[in-house]
């Protein structure tokens, strides 16, 4: 029941109802070495690396484009699967244009765990590192033991190959843990020295071990006690090396949405918090939730759970990948400052579109088709909601034209810039003189003032 509310949730919030280093801190000497002066200025100069999430990539060979796929996504959750293939290498073609020093994948790395999607995408994967940027990845709750693993062929489902855990590490060894510092015994967790004073805290949250047995994946999100005393360990190694860590994991740390819906924060979200306090740890990618939000605890001043005197800690969940507009975060860390910054940044697919020689329109006018795609959804599952209202179909069109345009901002991390205009459409008052239940609940947590932002930040690391 549990999972079939969170899935019904998703599908609803993502389809239309719808975040100083262990340097050399002396100056270069005349009697120094060359060498050694170069590699004291690579441990202090800015490292550039990207987040992305929830890929959701599904093997072209997987479908044919018929009837029985385009069902499956005109009935999902906003994820632009048809054209799956050319936005990872989009997001390869990027790589390589703009060399980040690595690129964290966290979580959902596959549609639903086939093994065919896995192999493809490893495959992607090592022509980024190839290209010059490290990878490192976690799984998220659709890339493993999943019993929903499928292809599509005319109008049939048919049952995929998937894989386990033991298959995840061989398949991603040379993202992650090939490097690894340390591994947690329990889960698919693991430590690595990502650039000079930074390592990634790369935690497994999601819940396999009972997916085939219930003939669904667990979408609920915890980290295990033992991998919360593992985690101690690692920043006692950090602490050692004078080294800053960003925490990543795919379940959200902190609540990105005013609803009131379980199985995005982790369920032991508390305990999660005291270990990260407790050494010290204040930043956390995250993702699942597909939406694009930037959390803080405490939100200001002293509230929230941290105590008097403490610094914030941050969640940035950076929105889906595979849902519009196609978003990674870029990131930049400053050795010397231990600074970090955030930007969301929207994958060139017409670039690589253009540099490829494709004709494919879609694909060379990419921004505005994702975007009148993920519009086009809301509003059809809006008016498909209000079908049974006592409203006039006028007014159901003008209230499904609000959930549109707030959805594509709401996704994308950027409500606050169109909300006034948002407002003064005359479908938001009909809306906000409902008399409560899910959709007037859901548009009010959209169109909800926020003074953080969701799409930019700029904090400093603390160190364990």
């Amino acid at each position: 029941m549990q999972k079939t509310n969170i899935h019904t949730f998703t599908v609803l919030l993502a389809a239309g109802f719808i975040l100083a280093s262990c340097r050399d801190t002396n100056s270069a000497l005349p009697d120094r070495p060359v060498s050694t002066v170069v590699q004291a200025e690579a441990d202090t100069a800015p490292v550039s690396f990207w987040v992305a999430t929830d890929t959701h990539y599904l093997d072209k060979d997987l479908q044919d484009g018929g009837a029985a796929f385009q069902a499956y996504v005109n009935g999902g959750d906003g994820k632009i699967l048809p054209y799956s293939e050319e936005l990872m290498e989009a997001l390869v073609y990027d790589v390589e244009q703009k060399k980040p020093k690595f690129l964290i994948l966290s979580g959902d790395l596959t549609n639903n765990g086939e093994t065919s999607s896995h192999k493809k995408l490893a495959e992607k994967l090592k022509r980024v590192e190839e290209a010059g940027t490290d990878v490192y990845v976690i799984p998220g709750n659709h890339d493993l033991n999943n019993p929903w693993a499928r292809s599509f062929k005319a109008d049939k489902l048919i049952v995929a190959e998937h894989i386990a855990p033991e298959d995840f590490t061989e398949m991603y060894a040379d993202f992650g843990y090939s490097e690894a510092l340390s591994r947690d015994k329990d889960s698919l967790s693991y430590l690595v020295n990502a650039a000079p004073g930074l390592y990634l805290l790369m935690i497994d949250s999601s819940q396999y071990a009972n997916n085939e047995s219930y003939g669904f994946p667990q979408t609920d999100g915890r980290i295990l006690p033992s991998t919360l005393s593992w985690m101690d360990d690692c920043a006692k190694l950090a602490a050692g090396k004078h080294a800053s860590i960003i925490t990543v994991m795919h379940h959200n740390l902190l609540s990105h949405t005013s609803m009131s819906v379980a199985g995005f924060k982790l369920n032991n979200s508390q305990e999660t918090m005291k270990t990260l306090r407790r050494n010290n740890l204040n930043l956390v990618l995250s993702g699942h939730i597909h939406m694009q939000d930037i959390a803080r605890d405490p939100k200001s001043g002293n509230e929230g759970t941290a105590g008097a005197g403490e610094s914030p800690v941050y969640d940035i969940a950076t929105s889906a990948f595979a849902v519009n507009p196609h978003q990674y975060g870029a990131m930049a860390f400053d050795p010397a400052t231990r600074a970090i910054t955030y930007h969301s940044t929207s994958v060139d697919v017409e670039g690589w579109a253009k540099a490829n020689g494709i004709t494919d329109p879609n694909l060379l006018n990419f921004t505005a088709y994702a975007e009148k795609v993920f519009a086009d959804q809301s509003y059809k599952k809006a008016m498909a909601r209000l079908k049974e209202s006592t409203f006039s179909e006028r007014e159901k069109q003008s209230m499904a034209e609000v959930m549109a345009k707030l959805n594509v901002n709401y996704f994308a991390g950027t409500t606050s810039d169109a909300l006034d205009e948002i407002k003064a459409m005359p479908g938001y008052k009909l809306w906000m003189g409902m008399d409560g239940g899910f959709m007037s609940g859901y548009i009010q947590s959209m169109a909800a003032d926020k003074a953080l932002s969701n799409v930019s930040l700029k904090m400093n690391l603390t160190r364990p």
